[in-house]
């Protein structure tokens, strides 16, 4: 992949984070501004209290702009487990092996940490995503169907014990 910038926050990295979950998830999923406000809470909230100690930001940056995006979230690590979050690559990046990549990191920062355990959410219908997380060794834990970010979707929560 040409020029690939792995990094972590820089000025303007959370509104890109943002701005792309908010377009690709209403674009390809029809979500309404419900989910990108949510996106913009927790990644903020998350930001406001990061410890490298305990946390892992990724940003992939390819020509200057945000190619992807992966987080852990380790303040819960010893009960409910390292939480994946803001797992995405910019949509014309997809199928390029960025998110292997993106995963692979976490998942390494995960075990280097020692964590016992990781989860994320989703919902159904991320196939390739889904095919990522089992390969790396998740399963799924729980799904629920709910009226959530504007439309009914099948959450779900998928689990691995590192």
């Amino acid at each position: 992949m040409e020029s690939l910038v792995w990094g972590g926050f820089y000025p303007g990295v959370l509104g890109e984070i943002i701005g792309l979950h908010g377009s690709y998830y209403h674009a390809r999923w029809g979500l309404d501004q419900s989910f990108e406000i949510e996106v913009g809470r927790e990644l903020t909230e998350f930001a406001a209290v990061f410890d490298s100690g305990r946390d892992c930001f990724v940003a992939a940056r390819i020509a200057g702009r945000l190619a992807g995006t992966i987080s852990v979230d380790g303040k819960d690590a010893s009960g409910q487990g390292a939480r994946l979050r803001w797992f995405l690559v910019a949509p014309d990046l997809v199928g390029k092996g960025l998110g292997k990549a993106l995963l692979d990191r976490a998942m390494a920062f995960i075990k280097m940490r020692a964590y016992p355990k990781a989860y994320l959410w989703t919902y159904s219908g991320l196939h390739a995503a889904r095919a990522l997380y089992e390969r790396q060794g998740f399963s799924l834990a729980f799904e629920q169907e709910t009226a959530k970010w504007g439309r009914d979707i099948t959450v779900q929560r998928f689990e691995a014990m590192c």
